[in-house]
C-alpha cells in the first residue's frame, strides 16, 4: 500500500495535514500540533510522510561533517537551568584553554581530516573584548582553510556588549577575523516566558532573532536548533519551528535544523526539580515526532534536518534517518556540553562507524562541508581514514579537563 491509500484510513484531520505536506503546501501551526497527537497508524504515517519529503528534497544520501568541538572555557556568568557544563568563576572546576592550546587542537583535528572546528564556550566575567577575534585569527594564521563554525548568538551579543559596539559591527569584526558560520544554539525554545523560567537572564528571543538575521544579512550562515523534552508543550515546539521558518523565508541563511533532546541527569533544573512537571527528556515517540514534524514544517525552506547521535545514541540515530532526518552531524572529537549533562554516547564517532550505520539502513554515506557541499560520496566500503585509526583516549575528556591545574581559570578579580 502507498501513503495515499493509507491516508484514507487515518484520522481525517491528521490525513488533511499530511496531505498538505505531500502537496508541498505549508503546514500551519495548528495542523502541526495535530500531528503531535498522532497514535497508531497515524503515528507511523507522520514518519512515512516525513521520510517521503526527505527523499524528495535530498535523496538517499546521508551526510556528516568531520569536525572538532573546542569548548575553550566552562566559566560562565549565566546560570541556565539546563546547563551542567558551566561553572561560576569562583568554582574549582573552572578552566580556560589558552589560545595556543585551542590552535593546537584545531591543527590536530585538521591533520586527522577535519574540515571544521566548532568553537563555543561559557561567558567568562571580565572577558577581554578581543578574545573571540584573537582565537579566530590565531587559528586562521596556522590553518587558513579550516572552517570556523563559531560563537552562538549569546556569545555574539556578549562580545558586542564587551566591545561596546553594535551587534552588526561586532559580527563584521568576527567575519574579518575568520568566522565562517554561526552555531544557531542558545535558542532552546523561542518563547520569552519559557526562557524566563529555564534560563533567566539568557539572551532574549528578540536579541537571538536580531543576531541571527543580522548575521544572515552579512552573508554569515548559521544552523538552527530547538531544545525540547523539559517543561515545554507541543504547541511551544511547533511555534518555535514556525519562527525558524519565518526567519528562513526572510533571510535564507539557515543551513540546517537540529532538534536537541534535553539531557536531564545532571541538569540543575531537573536535579533540583525546579519546575513542576519537568520531564527527564522526551520519550522515543516524542523524539520521532519532533524530527518528523520539523521536516514537514520546514520542508520548503530548510533542506537539512540533523539528528544528534550524542543525545540519542547511534541506534536511535538510524531510526531518525527514517523519520525525516538526513544528516548525521559531526565526528565532534571532543564534546563537553552534552557530556557534562550526562549524555552517555561518547565524545567521538569515527567516520567509519557513521558510514556503517548509514549503510545498514540502505542509505549512501557522504562527507560534507559545513555549508553542505558534498566533499566525498562513499558508494562502496572504503579504506580506513586517519580519524578511523586514532585512539580516542589521546583527546582527553571533559571530566579530565576540569581537573587539570594547568588550565585552571584565573579569576581576574582575585587579589
Amino acid at each position: 500500500m502507498n501513503i495515499d491509500s493509507l491516508l484514507k484510513h487515518a484520522d481525517p484531520l491528521v490525513a488533511e495535514a499530511l496531505d498538505h505536506a505531500l502537496s508541498e503546501k505549508e503546514v500551519t501551526v495548528s495542523e502541526a500540533l495535530r500531528l503531535y497527537g498522532a497514535r497508531g497508524l497515524d503515528f507511523h504515517l507522520v514518519g512515512m510522510v516525513a521520510d517521503e519529503l526527505r527523499k524528495r528534497r535530498v535523496g538517499d544520501i546521508v551526510t556528516f561533517v568531520v569536525n572538532r568541538n573546542i569548548n575553550f572555557t566552562n566559566v560562565c556568568i549565566k546560570q541556565c537551568g539546563f546547563c551542567a557544563f558551566s561553572r561560576d568563576f569562583r568554582e574549582e572546576e573552572g578552566y580556560f584553554l589558552p589560545t595556543e592550546e585551542i590552535v593546537r587542537r584545531a591543527k590536530e583535528a585538521h591533520t586527522l581530516g577535519a574540515t571544521e572546528v566548532c568553537i563555543q564556550a561559557g561567558l567568562p566575567p571580565d572577558m577581554d573584548s578581543k578574545t573571540y577575534e584573537n582565537i579566530c585569527r590565531a587559528i586562521k594564521s596556522e590553518i587558513p582553510d579550516i572552517h570556523i563554525h563559531g560563537f552562538s548568538p549569546e556569545e555574539v551579543l556578549y562580545g558586542a556588549t564587551r566591545s561596546n559596539i553594535s551587534v552588526k559591527e561586532y559580527l563584521m569584526r568576527l567575519k574579518d577575523a575568520g568566522v565562517n558560520t554561526l552555531p544557531g544554539t542558545a535558542a532552546e525554545i523561542l518563547d520569552q516566558d519559557m526562557r524566563d523560567k529555564i534560563s533567566p537572564g539568557r539572551i532574549s528571543v528578540n536579541d537571538w532573532i536580531d543576531v541571527i538575521k543580522t548575521a544572515h544579512r552579512l552573508g554569515i550562515q548559521s544552523t538552527s536548533t530547538i531544545m525540547f523534552g523539559h517543561i515545554e508543550t507541543p504547541e511551544d515546539r511547533v511555534r518555535h519551528i514556525a519562527k525558524i521558518r519565518e526567519i528562513q523565508k526572510e533571510t535564507g541563511g539557515f543551513t540546517e535544523f537540529v532538534p536537541l533532546n534535553f539531557i536531564h541527569s545532571e541538569a540543575p533544573m531537573y536535579k533540583h526539580q525546579l519546575h513542576e512537571g519537568i520531564s527527564n527528556g522526551a520519550s522515543a515517540n516524542d523524539v520521532l515526532l519532533t524530527h518528523a514534524i520539523s521536516r514537514i514544517m520546514l520542508n520548503n525552506h530548510i533542506n537539512n534536518i540533523q539528528m544528534s547521535w550524542v543525545k540519542e545514541g547511534p541506534k536511535m540515530a538510524q531510526v531518525l534517518l527514517m523519520w525525516g532526518a538526513n544528516d548525521f552531524g559531526g565526528t565532534l572529537i571532543n564534546e563537553s556540553i552534552s557530556t557534562s549533562a550526562g549524555a552517555s554516547h561518547g565524545q567521538l564517532l569515527r567516520p567509519k562507524e557513521m558510514r556503517r550505520l548509514i549503510r545498514e539502513i540502505g542509505r549512501i554515506p557522504a562527507q560534507r562541508s559545513t555549508s553542505y557541499d558534498i566533499l566525498k560520496v562513499y558508494d562502496s566500503e572504503s579504506a580506513e581514514e586517519e580519524l578511523d585509526r586514532v585512539d580516542a583516549s589521546k583527546f582527553g575528556s571533559y571530566f579530565e579537563l576540569v581537573k587539570l591545574d594547568k588550565y585552571r581559570y584565573k579569576n581576574p578579580r582575585a587579589s
